[in-house]
């Protein structure tokens, strides 16, 4: 397994509210620096033969072409076929998630004779990963134990905003000359560099998560210079991103019930009975004793919550994180618990990388509330509906509210100016809810909303469903897209929920193993 890359994405909200305008000095229009020229090396991996690097210097302040450089790592699969149909420009998410690998994976999961006929390219926006200068603000961050994320008392309160303002103020003390061109325009500046120097006159673009935020903007800031676009479950634009977070929480319970539901259904294998609500009682009781208890001083109540996020993510780790939870609830054995945790909760340094870009890109991109007592109001209420991630949430992006950074507006990304557009969406998504894919679809003038009906995974093409692959194969290969007369254009069944480990039908597809590797948890 692989532990995770911390960086989260949004949810959904409401369109009301939306900002009308493209925010100011955000124009397509500004004066670029040279393109450079790309000297491509081999960096293939096992998985990846034909994988190649390199890196592209772009301003740090666009606005000043000329000043300061900072660097971008890349990664490209070329194209092999006689028919070029330009660039697939990947991104995985986050705001913070490494996108070199992804375009192998990307050009490794196509039909060999679609991938063939693009340059598929991968790059490490700016701040992550092998990207120069990658920000780091406060490793060890998320150190085992943390204070409970349920401020039941003030005590509790004071210690998550004491470690909340410590992060902010650690970012402000290394990064000050660096963040305030930590975010979406300024990295979308950077794919139209990538463009450039790519020597294409447009680019294609599939992006998962965050990246479909990201590419909305590239599509709002240059849209002359998009040829297609995927957007595979998608940031509602217009919750960015403090009322997409709440929002957030209500889908994330939804997915932490429906794996009790999945748990009483397989009471044969875990033993914690048939009644989901019983079963999500026996959780809670489990998170209280951890609370008095830490399972080998790793996992307190909030490490707990942060074991479990990854299932709402990708059902194929619930019977990792069943079989954990049964060993403790009926065994009191907490070994499995604790794999589970290093496994699926604990972040790694590329994680504190994540995190650190994350932060910085939500918190300089829209406005949050600078008053803590809203804040409180807001995820209270919140947590008396969905108690299972308010609170640690919460706390999550709670350095924004201590930013040191002055907020941009966010995007209107709507644009009628584009070429058919592919929205890939499960209804049951809980990091990116389900109205964000409408509502970029409404927003998107042309677009085409294809939808996993049931499906709960985050991140659904090239995961295993041939039915949604099928359609964006069709897109790939000479722009066709389904059109309908209903809410979605097309409807695709989600895939069979998974089988124990125990049992010999067990096996989680290995494509979207894989995917959600590269996609990580918390975008």
């Amino acid at each position: 397994m692989k532990k995770r890359a911390a960086a989260l994405c949004g949810a959904a909200a409401v369109l009301a509210g939306m900002v009308t305008a493209v925010p100011a000095g955000a124009s397509g229009a500004l004066a670029a620096a040279p393109a450079a020229k790309l000297a491509w090396k081999k960096c293939a991996t096992g998985d990846y033969p034909t994988l190649q690097c390199t890196t592209l210097k772009v301003p740090l302040n666009h606005h000043e072409p000329h000043g300061r450089k900072i660097t971008l790592a890349l990664s490209r699969v070329p194209h092999t076929a006689k028919k070029y149909q330009g660039p697939l420009v990947v991104n995985p998410g986050g705001p913070g998630g490494s996108g070199r690998t992804l375009a192998g994976f990307v050009a490794s999961s196509l039909p060999k004779k679609v991938a063939a006929q693009y340059d598929v390219i991968g790059f490490d926006p700016r701040g992550v990963g092998a990207s120069k200068p990658a920000l780091t603000c406060r490793p060890g961050h998320f150190a085992p134990v943390r204070a409970d994320s349920l401020p039941a008392d003030v005590k509790t309160e004071r210690a998550n905003l004491k470690r909340a303002k410590a992060f902010a103020d650690a970012c402000a003390k290394k990064y000050a000359d660096v963040l305030p061109f930590i975010d979406t325009i300024s990295s979308v500046r950077d794919m139209d560099a990538i463009r450039a120097a790519l020597g294409a006159k447009k680019i294609n673009y599939f992006g998962y998560s965050y990246g479909t935020y990201l590419g909305a903007v590239y599509a709002k800031l240059f849209p002359h210079r998009l040829r297609r676009a995927v957007l595979d479950s998608v940031v509602d634009p217009s919750g960015v991103w403090y009322d997409d977070n709440l929002q957030q929480d209500l889908a994330f319970n939804d997915r932490h019930r429906a794996l009790m539901a999945w748990i009483a259904k397989n009471h044969r294998t875990y033993r914690l009975g048939t009644d989901p609500e019983k079963i999500e009682a026996k959780w809670y009781a489990m998170r209280a004793a951890l609370a008095r208890k830490p399972a080998d001083g790793k996992v307190g109540p909030s490490e707990l919550e942060d074991t479990f996020l990854p299932g709402g993510y990708y059902d194929g780790y619930w019977p990792h994180l069943a079989e954990a939870f049964a060993a403790y609830a009926n065994k009191k054995n907490d070994d499995p618990l604790v794999e589970a945790y290093e496994n699926f909760g604990a972040v790694d340094a590329a994680g504190d990388n994540g995190y650190s870009v994350y932060a910085s890109v939500q918190c300089r991109d829209a406005r949050w509330p600078r008053d803590w007592a809203e804040w409180r109001d807001d995820n209270w209420a919140v947590y008396e509906k969905a108690p299972f991630m308010a609170w640690n949430n919460a706390w999550y992006n709670a350095p924004c509210a201590f930013w040191p950074t002055e907020a941009l507006n966010p995007v209107d990304v709507s644009n009628t100016a584009l070429p058919p557009v592919l929205i890939l969406q499960a209804t049951d998504d809980a990091a990116t809810p389900y109205e964000g894919g409408v509502v970029t679809h409404q927003l998107l003038r042309g677009s085409s909303l294809v939808v996993e009906q049931g499906g709960g995974n985050h991140g659904i093409s090239l995961a295993g469903n041939a039915c949604l692959d099928k359609h964006l194969v069709a897109y790939l290969t000479d722009g066709s897209v389904p059109r309908g007369t209903g809410e979605a254009d097309a409807v695709c069944a989600k895939l069979p929920d998974p089988k124990p480990l125990s049992t010999k039908a067990a096996s989680a597809s290995s494509r979207g193993s894989t995917l959600h590797g590269l996609l990580g948890f918390r975008r």
